[in-house]
């Protein structure tokens, strides 16, 4: 037997049903609308991009892709590691030693070993130092060679001050001793450098070495100590760069014969007529600022060793805009591990100096346009200043400092 069908609504109940879903459909769409529109133009929203606006983000681009750079080993991998410094590292600087002889402030801020004296007041000014040594990353030793050769202190005298001084310290403090000096560091910029040490066999071994004389065949060791830049400041005219049309002629040196790689250079090319070599210092009598104004004509300028590997010329030549070509052995360049030589100056060793017009001649115009480039590129990191600012020359050495903490082992 069949079910009864159950009674059916009237159609207008069903009307009247599709009417209110329809009704109620359109109001949430309206309301989605008009929340959609509203989160477009807030009431709270800042006002257009005005130009100085733009222009301030374009600079902060630009120097984002600066920090990219190619003329770097690993661009990204200094660009992250470099802010994780700036936010993390701390320095302890101890605070023995009487400023007024040789210890805590720089001598002076000029003149051929003023990279020491820089470091010396822009870690004070920075944000890297700690009053608290067990948050330090690394202890700094505040004693400086250029203060006691300033005084007349012999080179022998200076091991014996350095030594003593140090052995003060393990003896004062638990610090030295947890790491047998590993994370302990000292910079000078004098002709001594690392000979300074010598006297305490584990500041030789153990400690940072930050030293303007970085060869490799007189106890420097690379993965361990860091080379400084030799920076004489401050430099008699502004920086070149951009004005590679100015640059006529092929090579430019001048200066004293005090090694070997110079006595040959000038004996081989100083009557050169593409190479502008000068079997001395320019007699400053002949007109103002002579040499400096050959490095804004010059496209190469030579560096040779001199009594040490380093040479307060190869910074000469950065800030000038002259590609600098590196005629030295067992130099240790200065950031190297951070950015790479080959992309703005020319690496030789010291036998290819009778080679030297030929290797320099053989180097196209576009390949010395493209170092000419790189070279403006890396300017500011040769460059101290008080306060020091960002990727200049003492950030450099603290970060290279940085690099070098992490491979301390407690």
């Amino acid at each position: 037997m069949w079910a009864a069908k159950p009674p059916q609504p009237p159609a207008s109940s069903y009307c009247s049903l599709q009417s209110s879903l329809l009704s109620l459909a359109i109001l949430t769409l309206l309301s989605f609308t008009y929340l959609s529109l509203k989160s477009f133009h807030p009431s709270n929203s800042p006002p257009p991009l005005t130009p100085s606006f733009i222009v301030q983000s374009s600079q902060v681009v630009r120097a984002e892709e600066e920090v990219l750079s190619d003329v770097y080993n690993s661009p990204e991998v200094f660009r992250l590691n470099y802010e994780e410094m700036e936010r993390k590292f701390k320095v302890y600087i101890y605070k023995d030693g009487d400023p007024k002889t040789f210890y805590q402030t720089p001598r002076k801020l000029t003149g051929k070993y003023s990279s020491e004296g820089y470091f010396f007041q822009n870690i004070r000014e920075s944000k890297f130092v700690t009053e608290d040594p067990n948050e330090a990353h690394l202890f700094f030793i505040p004693i400086s060679c250029h203060k006691m050769r300033g005084k007349g202190t012999s080179y022998e005298n200076m091991t014996i001050i350095v030594q003593n001084y140090v052995d003060s310290l393990i003896a004062k403090y638990p610090y030295w001793n947890r790491t047998m000096g590993a994370d302990h560091f000292f910079v000078t910029c004098h002709d001594v450098g690392v000979r300074a040490t010598e006297g305490h066999p584990f500041l030789v071994k153990n400690a940072i070495r930050v030293v303007c004389s970085p060869s490799y065949d007189v106890g420097y060791i690379p993965h361990k100590d860091v080379a400084l830049p030799q920076v004489l400041q401050p430099f008699a005219l502004p920086a070149g760069g951009n004005d590679i049309e100015n640059r006529t002629t092929l090579g430019f040196w001048a200066g004293h014969r005090n090694s070997k790689i110079r006595v040959i250079l000038a004996r081989q090319w100083e009557n050169d007529t593409e190479l502008d070599i000068s079997n001395n210092r320019i007699n400053r009598a002949i007109g103002p600022l002579i040499y400096q104004k050959r490095f804004y004509r010059t496209k190469f300028c030579i560096c040779p060793g001199g009594s040490q590997v380093n040479s307060a010329r190869i910074t000469d030549s950065i800030h000038y805009g002259c590609v600098p070509v590196i005629l030295s052995d067992y130099y240790d360049l200065p950031f190297n591990d951070i950015v790479d030589w080959h992309k703005f100056a020319v690496i030789l060793r010291e036998k290819d100096v009778y080679d030297l017009k030929k290797i320099l001649k053989n180097i196209t115009q576009e390949e010395f346009v493209t170092l000419h480039n790189n070279l403006v590129k890396v300017q500011k990191h040769f460059h101290w200043n008080s306060p020091p600012i960002r990727h200049d020359a003492f950030h450099m050495v603290m970060y290279d400092l940085w690099l070098r903490h992490h491979v301390i082992k407690y």
